[in-house]
């Protein structure tokens, strides 16, 4: 039997989900790189300035920053992010990234921005956990986790069809409430 070890394995040390203004929506840090809360907002503030002028709306942007990999995305007013050691492999982590946004934006229904995204803290921190364990990847493929992060949001009272109906209906909700709105 082969001898796997967590550093044969692909791995994380932060997935962060940052607003247009630098400011965290959904962070998660994997490794004790950043020890305090200073140091980690302090990471989060460079990389952000950083990325800042780029043009990482179509696909994923690759940067060396700090001895660090990370590979970034711009969605609306999200900044999705993805950090690893300089020694991972960028597909991979690009991987991981584009299972990120993508599984968010199937969980916010196509709507992904900021608002929709703090009001759904829930799915998107379930999200990441279904991603990523203690920095280790687990799942890349967007649907996957959307479907898993959707059947752990259900309540066990509604059954699943209902709640099918009931997210239909309040999408349409939402619409005519924003329709009337403008």
């Amino acid at each position: 039997m082969a001898d796997f070890s967590k550093e044969s394995c692909p791995s994380v040390k932060n997935i962060l989900l940052l607003d247009s203004e630098g400011k965290r929506v959904a962070v998660k840090y994997f490794s004790d790189d950043w020890a305090t809360n200073a140091s980690k907002l302090a990471y989060e503030k460079s990389v952000f300035t950083k990325t800042l002028k780029t043009n990482a709306r179509t696909e994923a942007e690759i940067s060396l920053f700090d001895g660090y990999i990370v590979v970034y995305k711009f969605v609306h007013d999200l900044h999705f992010f993805v950090t690893a050691g300089d020694d991972e492999n960028e597909l991979i982590l690009a991987s991981v990234l584009n299972g990120f946004c993508d599984s968010v934006g199937l969980l916010l229904r196509g709507d992904v921005e900021k608002r929709t995204a703090l009001e759904n803290l829930d799915l998107i921190l379930l999200c990441i956990d279904e991603i990523i364990d203690g920095g280790i990847i687990l799942e890349t493929d967007a649907n996957s986790i959307a479907g898993k992060v959707a059947t752990n949001a259900i309540d066990g009272s509604v059954p699943f069809s209902e709640q099918t109906i009931t997210q239909a209906l309040a999408t349409a909700r939402e619409h005519f409430a924003r329709s009337l709105l403008k």
